[in-house]
């Protein structure tokens, strides 16, 4: 019987496969969110199904993305994703009630309980004991219409805790430590499990942290036991009926540990430009600031922020500094305004937000020119901020106070006592402005930036393509379709969103791939490939980063190794993901290379693992490994084609 709790919870809900490591499985998901930057296009392509409501036992539409209303098009998508959710059965939550994994945890989570999400920090919800997997907009949708999520089954990577964490070390610098050891390419094909007597003294906000960051990672999600921390959790949310036991049993085998003292942990900070570049922040101290950013999914807990209240108390921000504080719910904000812990933040000096993601995804909140910013978020991706060759330090709630403060990073130690924080018995529970969905029929509302998918064309039965970009290590999901204020509010406009295709890494990409082309052509009639290294694809969830380039006609992306997400996403949408047999062959192909893969449709649906491509008189072996579903797909162009298919059976 299966002995780890990630085991215990896929056996009950496993669907088809078996959970072995490789093997492709499917599992019934029991809860789905999505949010405004990619739940717009997810409810697209669940309307393009043809079915007529959820089957979810709980499905939430979150706004907390394109807050930013500088125009009709973000108000417009709020007023489609509010109309969608009557329509089909799902609960709304509006912008300005908080990030959809903060409140999710408060208002959903349920231990034992599967959750898929279209965003990559989905897994915060592990902190409750969730199976929570982030994914890309259209395997939430197959969820809503009842369909399993498949994925193939990871290693369970065992993470034991011992001791207890000191003053002024909290649970971010816990993933920030494993970031240090095992890099943002350390959890692919994992599940990290926690387990130990660490565990015990944290509580679920610490652990929702912890879980949180392991997309960071590229683990495939994190998962606490249920225990007395996540019971009384749940019953300052009023919903201890919501709790079982879940912990790993005796003898649950881990293919491998890692153990971490938390008595010996230290500050620590990601460094620019990569959230695994953690160093002891003795290291950097003394670098002056400019700028300090609290909140993101990851830290706008009340816990949190009161941690923030308290050391502020008395304080005032250094004069050089911009603090600004991004409560993750309404319930947050409104549970720190009867504390007076809000008055404390405002007296400081700092600027609080509406609850929502903001400056993580770039929308405001941008750093001046050469600017350090120190920030509690989850990544600090090249000019992911907004602002070009930013500086930005991830960090703990506690040393981005201590830099808001002293003007420079500094080890918060050096501010003395630290402030001990407990939890109220139960919280003030505002529910009321989460909607459920109405019993009476909705008409959806669309607004003129809504624009319907295209049709994308079947797998050819030979291909040739241009070698249309050659890129490096670690590309992420900004580098290939960006973020930020000017493109978010586009989410639901595919034609116009595509012409940001890798606009950072190559600003001229899409003038030299379309300039053959009317731009309202929706069958390309040349298609091409790109080139990349190691963990292509990492970061975000969003499907657009593999959409956006298919609109444009890439058809094939060869690399050393792909992000899990990325992955899916580009199978889902028809790009052929190939990986190289031998990763030194990266260095023969070049920017306008012609290639080929003759006879690759009958090859992908045979089975074939090895590819032959064809370039310069020559040939080099590719790997294609998937599943037969997924090769189907390829084969059809995307999975929206497999339903439809499907359906005409």
């Amino acid at each position: 019987m299966p002995g780890t709790i990630t085991e215990q919870i896929m056996r009950a809900h496993l669907v088809s496969g078996e959970l072995v490591p490789g093997a492709e499985i499917a599992l019934r998901i029991d809860q789905a969110l999505t949010q405004d930057a990619t739940g717009t296009l997810a409810c697209l392509e669940f309307e393009a199904m043809g079915v007529e409501r959820s089957k979810l036992e709980v499905a939430v539409s979150y706004v907390d993305h394109n807050l930013l209303q500088a125009d009709f098009r973000n108000a417009d998508d709020h007023r489609f994703l509010r109309t969608f959710a009557a329509r089909y059965g799902l609960y709304f939550s509006p912008p300005g009630n908080g990030i959809c994994h903060q409140v999710h945890l408060e208002s959903f989570s349920a231990p034992g309980k599967t959750l898929l999400g279209s965003d990559s920090h989905t897994p915060t919800a592990g902190g409750a004991a969730m199976l929570a997997f982030g994914a890309g907009g259209l395997d939430v949708a197959l969820a809503l219409a009842g369909q399993p999520f498949y994925l193939v089954m990871p290693e369970i990577m065992g993470i034991r805790l011992m001791g207890d964490l000191p003053p002024w070390v909290s649970a971010k610098d816990v993933i920030l430590e494993l970031l240090r050891r095992l890099t943002v390419k350390g959890g692919r094909g994992k599940i990290l499990e926690y387990f130990g007597p660490g565990v015990g003294r944290l509580a679920v906000p610490e652990r929702a942290s912890i879980a949180n960051l392991g997309a960071e990672l590229g683990a495939t999600t994190s998962i606490f036991p249920a225990d007395r921390q996540t019971r009384k959790f749940l019953a300052q949310q009023g919903r201890e009926q919501d709790f079982q036991f879940f912990k790993a049993k005796a003898g649950a085998c881990y293919a491998e540990v890692q153990e971490v003292n938390l008595a010996a942990l230290e500050p620590l900070v990601a460094c620019p430009s990569s959230p695994d570049r953690v160093v002891p922040v003795t290291q950097v101290a003394g670098l002056p600031v400019d700028q300090v950013l609290i909140g993101s999914c990851a830290n706008s807990s009340w816990r949190d922020l009161m941690m923030v209240a308290r050391v502020l108390k008395g304080r005032r921000v250094h004069p050089r500094v911009s603090l600004e504080i991004n409560p993750g719910s309404r319930q947050v904000l409104e549970n720190l305004t009867l504390t007076g812990a809000l008055t404390v933040l405002l007296a400081a000096g700092a600027r609080v937000m509406p609850p929502g993601c903001w400056g993580c995804i770039g929308l405001g909140q941008a750093p001046a020119t050469g600017a350090v910013s120190v920030r509690t978020f989850t990544r600090n991706f090249p000019g992911r901020s907004g602002t070009k060759d930013d500086q930005v330090y991830l960090a703990s709630p506690e040393t981005a106070v201590a830099a808001a403060i002293l003007g420079e990073l500094t080890d918060p130690r050096q501010l003395g006592r630290c402030p001990r924080i407990s939890n109220p018995r139960y919280f003030l529970v505002n529910g009321r402005h989460i909607l459920p969905p109405p019993e009476e029929a909705v008409e959806i509302i669309r607004g003129p930036n809504i624009v319907p998918l295209p049709t994308l064309s079947a797998l050819p039965e030979d291909w040739q393509g241009t070698v249309w970009l050659k890129l490096a290590d670690n590309i992420t999901t900004d580098d290939i379709l960006p973020a930020g204020s000017q493109i978010l509010p586009l989410r639901s406009n595919l034609p116009a969103i595509s012409r940001f295709t890798y606009s950072r890494v190559d600003p001229d990409f899409v003038r030299r791939v379309t300039e053959h082309l009317e731009w309202e052509e929706e069958v390309r009639a040349k298609e091409g490939a790109i080139v990349a290294g190691e963990n292509y694809g990492q970061g975000s969830s969003r499907e657009h980063a593999a959409l956006a380039p298919r609109y444009l006609g890439v058809r094939v992306k060869l690399v050393k190794s792909f992000a899990r997400i990325h992955l899916a996403n580009l199978v889902n949408f028809g790009i052929l993901p190939l990986t190289f047999e031998n990763p030194a062959d990266y260095d023969l192909l070049s920017q306008g290379q012609v290639i080929s893969l003759p006879g690759i449709k009958q090859l992908v649906l045979s089975g074939a693992e090895r590819l032959p491509l064809h370039f310069d008189h020559r040939q080099i072996m590719v790997h294609l490994d998937l599943s037969a579903r997924q090769r189907r797909i390829i084969a059809l162009g995307g999975a929206l084609n497999l339903v439809r298919e499907s359906g005409d059976q």
